[in-house]
């Protein structure tokens, strides 16, 4: 007996071996018309399938009782222990891989050239439980039978462009516990079945073309983990049923058209495990709900550029897990609440462009981590910067913008706690000169003094700033010379600046210095309504990424420089109202990015070269030459 159960499991094992070696016969068929579909595979992977052996293919994944194929991994995003790269496979997905009806997982995400459309035949697959088809070049509807797939756990279709709906059949996906469908180009209403998927944990649509409500049942999904619909066009309102949520820890409806008052939490115990909640950019209104501070495990919050009203909630103060709270762009009123003193882990805070009133209170100065606080534009009407402000051990970001501060710039902020990374106290009253030892915070890369009545000049201990990007000090009434600012951040290789506006001041001299400093990164160069005089230098040239120059409304003069035309990168070139002469460089013609000119109210003479990108600008960007002559303008006289 034992001898003939031995060898009835010798025949067993071999018929197995024998499956496994062969590959099932639709298995086979399958994966060889998907590998057909494919003419370009710069992984090699699909070079590798020869044989009838499939189970032993790269990619490939068999049941080792039946011999079927359960998995097929052919990922865009390969890695190995050196590096990632992503890999291509061009072609069309066929609908053989149908075939393959014991699979469980099908993963061709991240394949850019991947085309086609998901197959009807997509519902054979009935034990499939991931499916991974997001980063391709799919199109077509979702059709109605992925309804059928009833062990289905996670979907993944995001960054397609798939159109059409997707099905009321998807609501039969009883089991589906994760449904990734974003930055495709899905169109449509959500189908109401969506709340038949009970199981559903994660749910994310963003990025694509949807319309339409909400569903009112969308509460019913009760262990939805994540939810993410933003960058969509739904409008109405947040269904009140969102309140059912008993599992949500991620809900992110930003950026589409949702409109009336936000309807959670109804009560305390709402949402206990709600941490991330994004509904900036939409067009809700009323007031932030009193009850908001039920929402206890709340760390990150945008409500930003809304239509809010009323005052900050003191529940607010509740919210002890908050680390980032975003209320700008609304119409907030009344005093911030000494509540939000009690925020510990609070990291960053943005109040700008609301209504609200000074003065701040004093228990914001137990905010210990707070590092970026915003408070620009509002009608704070500060006087004077708080002293316990520039005592706060971890700020780093001061952005104070529009807030009524007067008088010279405090000496307070010269010795902070943390070194400042980014000042900006613009469209303040501030007086007097930029002080000497502002040249001190080495670590300041934005600085923003403009619309302010600063005057005398630029003092030379701005080369101290090593890091700095971004200088903006238009609009004030400094004078003198600006060559030092074109030495900024020449210890850092290529240097640091990437953006200067120093327009509308009263500055008379230095423009020989630019491009003598290291100015590789800069992309954006302002100098506009001042008093400059003397000649371009050459050396301009050397400013390879420059997008933007505006030399406009000033005194210079001499010729054009024919270095300009090696600005490929730019885009916007203004020398309007100045002294320039002599002709436009036929050099020009190489600005081939060149989207906006004005050479107008010069001293320019003889004929505009002929062709692209000149010939593409009005005669108003040439008009007020009386040298010049040619398309646009008047033909050249013989």
């Amino acid at each position: 007996m034992g001898c003939h159960c031995q060898m009835l499991w010798l025949v067993l094992a071999s018929v197995m071996v024998a499956t496994v070696e062969g590959c099932d016969p639709g298995d086979l068929k399958g994966l060889a018309s998907f590998r057909g579909g494919i003419h370009m595979d710069t992984s090699g992977r699909l070079a590798k399938w020869a044989g009838r052996g499939c189970c032993r293919w790269q990619g490939v994944a068999c049941n080792n009782r039946t011999g079927r194929v359960t998995e097929v991994h052919l990922p865009g995003f390969i890695s190995t222990t050196d590096f990632v790269f992503q890999s291509q496979m061009e072609g069309w997905l066929s609908p053989s891989i149908t075939l393959l009806t014991s699979l469980e997982v099908l993963d061709l995400g991240g394949l850019v050239g991947l085309s086609g459309r998901i197959p009807t035949s997509i519902g054979r697959l009935e034990n499939l439980k991931k499916l991974y088809l997001y980063g391709n070049k799919l199109t077509g509807p979702v059709p109605d039978t992925i309804g059928k797939l009833l062990k289905l756990e996670e979907l993944h279709l995001h960054e397609n462009r798939l159109s059409g709906f997707l099905p009321p059949a998807i609501g039969c996906l009883k089991n589906l516990n994760v449904l990734l469908l974003h930055s495709n180009g899905f169109t449509g209403n959500i189908p109401g079945s969506f709340s038949n998927l009970t199981n559903l944990m994660h749910l994310d649509l963003h990025s694509n073309s949807l319309s339409g409500r909400i569903p009112e049942n969308v509460g019913e999904l009760q262990l939805l983990e994540e939810f993410d619909l933003s960058e969509n066009f739904f409008t109405g309102e947040i269904p009140v049923s969102v309140n059912n949520l008993t599992s949500i820890s991620v809900m992110y409806l930003d950026t589409n058209h949702l409109e009336g008052e936000i309807p959670f939490p109804s009560n305390y115990g709402v949402m206990p495990m709600l941490g991330f909640l994004r509904l900036q950019n939409n067009q809700l209104s009323g007031k932030i709900p009193p009850n908001f501070g039920y929402l206890v495990s709340l760390q990150r919050v945008s409500l930003e550029n809304n239509k809010l009203q009323g005052e900050i909630p003191s529940s607010l103060g509740n919210l002890q897990a908050l680390t980032e709270l975003y209320l700008g762009g609304n119409e907030l009123s009344g005093v911030i609440p000494k509540s939000i003193g009690r925020l510990s882990r609070l990291i960053m805070l943005s109040l700008s462009g609301n209504s609200i009133q000074g003065p701040l209170p004093d228990e914001m100065s137990a905010l210990q981590n707070l590092q970026t606080l915003d408070l620009s534009f509002n009608s704070l009407n500060l006087s004077s910067i708080p002293r316990w402000l520039a005592e706060l051990p971890s700020l780093s970001r001061i952005l104070l913008a529009g807030c009524g501060i007067e008088g010279q710039i405090p000496d307070l902020l010269r010795l902070t706690p943390s070194p400042i990374q980014e000042l900006d106290l613009s469209a303040n009253y501030l007086i007097g000169g930029i002080p000497a030892w502002m040249g001190n915070l080495t670590q300041l890369y934005s600085l923003n003094l403009s619309r302010n009545h600063l005057s005398s000049s630029i003092p030379a201990s701005v080369v101290g700033f090593e890091v700095l990007g971004v200088l903006d000090l238009h609009s004030n009434n400094l004078t003198g010379s600006l060559e030092h600012v074109f030495k900024i951040g020449t210890s850092f290789p290529g240097g640091s600046l990437t953006y200067i506006d120093l327009s509308d001041n009263s500055l008379t001299s230095g423009i020989d210095q630019i491009g003598v400093g290291t100015l590789e990164r800069l992309e954006y160069l302002n100098l506009s309504h001042n008093l400059l005089e003397g000649q371009l230098p050459t050396s301009v040239a050397k400013s390879t990424a420059l997008k933007c120059l505006d030399l406009s409304y000033n005194k210079l003069g001499f010729g054009l420089v024919e270095g300009l035309a090696n600005l490929s990168n730019l885009e916007t070139l203004k020398l309007q109202r100045n002294h320039f002469t002599g002709g436009i460089p036929v050099e020009f013609l190489n600005l081939k990015n060149l989207k906006d000119l004005d050479l107008s109210n010069n001293l320019l003479v003889g004929e505009i070269p002929a062709g692209k990108p000149l010939s593409d600008f009005p005669q108003s960007c040439f008009t007020g030459n009386r040298g010049l002559c040619g398309k646009p303008l008047s033909p050249c006289k013989s």
